[in-house]
């Protein structure tokens, strides 16, 4: 794994549990739809045992408890990130590397923050990931 890899490894988790928070709050709109009555004659067997929003609730109730570990992992990785981007010994490096992987701001976002061009700001994250260390131990988000 390259060093540019681990560090946009915080990226792809923050947007995976942005998408998993966005189906959550479909499901609870999903669940909190009333369903219209069936008319005409039916033919059941056998009736289900549970309320029709029970699934619905127990997908929920799974995808938070994902979300809460996805976040700890989250704010785990993040704890390593700043390590290794505290380690690269040029201020401004360690500024860019900061701001495009720990707030995940895009390269133009960086270039204002920072007052340089785009191109000076990924000249600078270039170097900064030729003086950035991949730690020895390092967490790694499975896809």
């Amino acid at each position: 794994m390259t060093i540019r890899d681990y560090l946009f490894q915080a990226y792809r988790l923050d947007q995976r549990i942005d998408s998993n928070i966005r189906e959550v709050s479909t499901l609870r709109k999903m669940m909190g739809s009333i369903s219209s009555p069936v008319l005409g004659d039916r033919v059941q067997t056998s009736r289900p045992a549970e309320a029709p929003f029970v699934r619905s609730l127990e997908k929920i109730m799974a995808l938070e408890e994902k979300i809460n570990s996805e976040i700890d992992l989250l704010i785990s990785l993040k704890e390593q990130i700043r390590g290794v981007i505290a380690a690269v010994p040029d201020t401004d490096e360690r500024m860019v590397l900061s701001y495009r992987y720990v707030h995940n701001l895009t390269w133009e976002e960086i270039s204002d923050e920072l007052n340089e061009s785009v191109s000076t700001v990924k000249r600078r994250h270039r170097s900064a990931l030729d003086h950035a260390v991949l730690p020895e131990n390092f967490i790694q988000i499975e896809n």
